[in-house]
């Protein structure tokens, strides 16, 4: 092929592809608060949608050449669906009007029921209504976790190690952000049965994580300055007995710890070892965003023993029949509910008037979870709410499509900690170096994880063992937020928090 000819064919290539794939942002508002609506559905087709995030936000790619008759589909609880021809589709902002419920469309091919009589329809059909089965879940998985340290005092009271002063202890503290967060996304698609605590597989397609690296250099620094130290003043056959008030522990030093190694072997040993890291560490990503993605994937009304399961626990609830509603072109009950005495959660359930499928939840717990405090530790576990949203699948039964669940926890510690290096070989004395220093800690952790599945394809499970899981991805490290890493797919579009997300670099 001629050059003038290899350049053409690219270039109409290119053309192509521009046209073949086409991305479309918005924001979703009520038409009369003009208030963002959060938790829209947008479609293409079955298999093609997103959810809007809490500002109403999305951000949909359709990679496929676009037809005349292709249609964007929005659609939220409560309002009238609408729906644009995605080739003259230019808007910025969608506008949703309320939807006007005619009750006697709703009762066309349902009976006026009582609140009793729903919900143990609903108990019914909570084995039929539901895809337990096995499946293929298409998935955009994001989990953030943000600290603030409140107080973080350590007072040494005592040191036979120099080094161990004062000022080395606050340069530390110093060095630890107060306020840090982080956030890991991950699209994959999972392979099982719907079901908790079953096998499941998965196959990462792509991943990133977002946080400040600065501080893991800081703290690899101080690391490798605390064995200085320890080498230089400890004895290579002591052990460590560390004691908290009445509490104590014994910890042996590894005597690979004082080896010194030659030059050439410790070449060898880095880049096996770092071989052997990079293999776990794939290994290892791949297992926990794989538990992560279960056990948001099962935490509902469907899992007996979830905390969430306001169904099979309906006597220890108060229900009330609010309104009715209008979701995805169906009418659904709206029923609130909240504890009786002791219980966690007060929130909505939504269930379609024609099956009596919960098809969302929205919880928040009224009082800590679990809270205590004992000999200096406290822990406070205040914050549990979230949403979850079902959709109909190919088997015509509802699996799971979007879950957004928060949970925040304070930890306090405030006891006395010392730590003596004891060597039973030295003569006389065992007792070496002695550290003893009061500690003064609060820190409050707040996770946040959403997931949407974008496609639920039902499998056998021949097709489920004959699938072979394979580490093979670790996460793309980004110190600011860049909104062409995930260009080209479709993924929950990120609150504002992880959009302002930008590493200060520090000058030394």
């Amino acid at each position: 092929m001629k050059p003038t000819k290899l350049i053409l064919a690219l270039c109409c290539l290119t053309v192509f592809s521009a046209k073949a794939q086409r991305t479309i942002s918005a924001k979703i508002v009520d038409s009369t608060k003009q208030e963002p609506i959060p938790f829209a559905t947008i479609l293409i087709d079955d298999k093609t949608g997103v959810i809007s995030n809490d500002k109403g936000e999305f951000n949909i790619t359709i990679n496929r050449k676009i037809s005349e008759r292709d249609s964007l589909y929005i659609s939220c609880l409560g309002y009238e669906q609408k729906q644009f021809a995605i080739q003259k589709f230019t808007d910025s902002i969608i506008s949703l009007s309320t939807k006007n419920i005619d009750l006697s469309e709703v009762f066309i091919t349902n009976k006026n029921y009582t609140l009793d009589e729903i919900l143990d329809k609903v108990k019914e059909g909570l084995k039929t209504n539901y895809d337990f089965d096995y499946a293929k879940r298409k998935l955009f998985y994001r989990e953030s976790y943000y600290t603030n340290m409140l107080k973080t005092d350590v007072k040494i009271e005592e040191s036979t190690i120099p080094e161990f002063n004062q000022a080395f202890v606050d340069s530390i503290i110093k060095s630890v952000p107060k306020n840090t967060d982080q956030h890991t996304e991950v699209l994959a698609e999972i392979y099982g049965e719907i079901k908790p605590s079953t096998p499941q597989k998965l196959d990462i397609l792509k991943a990133s994580r977002l946080y400040d690296k600065e501080s893991e250099i800081t703290f690899e620094n101080y690391e490798k300055r605390f064995n200085e130290i320890i080498r230089k003043h400890v004895k290579r056959d002591s052990y460590f007995k560390i004691k908290s008030g009445w509490f104590g522990t014994k910890e042996e030093i590894d005597s690979s710890f004082f080896e010194d190694k030659k030059e050439d072997q410790q070449t060898a040993e880095f880049i096996e070892k770092k071989k052997e890291l990079e293999a776990k560490r794939k290994a290892n990503f791949l297992n926990w965003r794989k538990g992560s993605i279960q056990s948001i994937e099962n935490a509902n009304f469907l899992d007996e023993d979830s905390d969430l399961n306001f169904i099979e626990k309906s006597r220890r609830y108060e229900f009330e029949m609010q309104d009715f509603a209008y979701l995805n072109n169906e009418f659904v009950y709206t029923i609130t509910f909240k504890p009786k005495r002791s219980e966690d959660f007060e929130g909505t359930l939504y269930i379609n008037t024609q099956d009596f499928a919960i098809v969302r939840v929205d919880y928040k717990n009224v009082k800590p979870l679990r809270k205590f405090g004992l000999l200096g530790i406290s822990l406070n576990e205040y914050l549990k709410e979230g949403t979850i949203i079902f959709q109909k699948n190919a088997n015509e039964k509802y699996t799971l499509k979007y879950a957004d669940q928060t949970d925040g926890q304070q930890v306090g510690i405030k006891r006395p900690l010392k730590i003596i290096e004891k060597n039973k070989n030295v003569k006389g004395r065992r007792k070496q170096n002695e550290l003893a220093a009061d500690l003064h800690f609060i820190v409050r952790n707040v996770e946040k994880k959403e997931l949407i599945v974008f496609e639920s394809t039902p499998i056998s499970e021949t097709e489920f063992n004959n699938f072979t899981e394979v580490p093979e991805v670790t996460p793309t490290y980004l110190p600011a937020y860049d909104s062409e890493f995930w260009k080209g797919y479709n993924i929950i579009e990120p609150n504002q928090a992880i959009k302002d997300f930008k590493i200060i670099e520090k000058t030394h």
